[in-house]
């Protein structure tokens, strides 16, 4: 009988399909609705995540979907548990466990995640109420003093922690170490960061004995920094990231989700194409775990009215099967003038 991991990772790693990465945290969601003049509240985060879930077609596209610990435990519209409502949608549902950034003493204000302390208790909670994977994220600026060896080492040996805690409690671990896209860096310095960072990962990973082949790679792509004079070219992008996925993530990793990292949805979408139409024949699954670069346009048009769900929807959707078009190297920009005309 195949194990509760197993089973999990191998419909994570659904060719054709990603994950939705709608677990912001009440700050994080807040901001984002505050753009678009909407008040955060717990009925209105709710009503937003419940619009998102209950979009048509959504299994076609997701195979699962990364909520934050308040909507675990909420009911959608009609009244039914978000997780039970993926679960008869055939979508699994995650839980970011983290407890977010704090600073990492003695470095150039670099920052460390938190979250161990209780995790195995929590994560029993979590699968009770229907979790069967987690998230975990750790950041890594790069500027000319950093990330140090020491931000490197220790956020590597916590995500390590938190794997091998989750792997334990028979929850699939998404393990996000996301080197961010602010400042005015180059490509080549992205990829030289982004080496050392997973080369340090996978270390602590074996480290602590935990297995590849049930957990999730998040990575950044290598891409060069928003403020950068000679930003990377689409081509340029996709061959970086693929020669540094080689060097440094073993094949028995089944499946790698990039994380948008502060892309636009076309340009998230685009360079995850161009690297499975560069590159086909790969020992892992190249996908998405997309929040803004699947959700920016639904929102924006949401606009917190009922009367704009079903558009929202459309533009969710639409975003949601050009991402898994691109996961199978099928996606073209003249894709994206196909606008919700249903």
């Amino acid at each position: 009988m195949m194990s509760h991991l197993a089973a999990t990772i191998q419909q994570l790693a659904t060719k054709g399909k990603g994950i939705l990465a709608a677990d912001e945290s009440a700050g994080t969601i807040g901001k984002r609705l505050a753009a678009v003049s909407v008040e955060s509240t717990e009925e209105s985060r709710r009503a937003y995540r419940n619009l998102l879930i209950t979009t048509p077609h959504l299994n076609e596209y997701i195979a699962g979907v990364i909520l934050y610990e308040e909507t675990l435990s909420q009911q959608t519209l009609d009244g039914m548990l978000f997780p039970e409502k993926l679960k008869n949608l055939g979508i699994l549902a995650g839980i970011k466990v983290d407890k977010g950034l704090i600073p990492l003493e003695n470095t150039n204000q670099e920052q460390v995640t938190q979250g161990l302390d209780g995790l195995a208790e929590r994560l029993i909670a979590y699968r009770k109420l229907g979790a069967s994977f987690a998230k975990w994220r750790a950041v890594y600026a790069i500027s000319e003093g950093t990330p140090s060896s020491l931000s490197i080492k220790t956020n590597a040996e916590i995500l390590a922690r938190y794997a091998a805690i989750c792997q334990n409690n028979d929850i699939v671990p998404i393990v996000e170490p996301e080197v961010l896209i602010d400042g005015d860096y180059t490509l080549e310095r992205s990829a030289e960061v982004s080496e050392k960072v997973l080369q340090a990962v996978f270390k602590a990973l074996f480290k602590h004995k935990v297995k590849l082949e049930y957990i999730v790679l998040k990575p950044s792509m290598i891409i060069s920094g928003k403020q950068c004079k000679t930003p990377a070219s689409v081509a340029e992008v996709a061959k970086a990231t693929l020669t540094i996925l080689r060097r440094t993530v073993p094949a028995a990793v089944p499946t790698i989700n990039f994380l948008s990292g502060g892309q636009t949805p076309e340009q998230a979408t685009a360079h995850l194409n161009a690297m499975n139409t560069l590159s086909p024949a790969l020992p892992w699954n190249l996908s998405y775990s997309y929040a803004r670069a699947l959700q920016e346009y639904p929102m924006k048009i949401w606009h917190g009215d009922s009367n704009n769900i079903s558009q929202a929807q459309a533009a969710f959707a639409l975003r949601a099967k050009l991402n898994s078009l691109a996961s199978v190297g099928k996606y073209n920009e003249s894709m994206e003038k196909e606008k919700m005309q249903a």
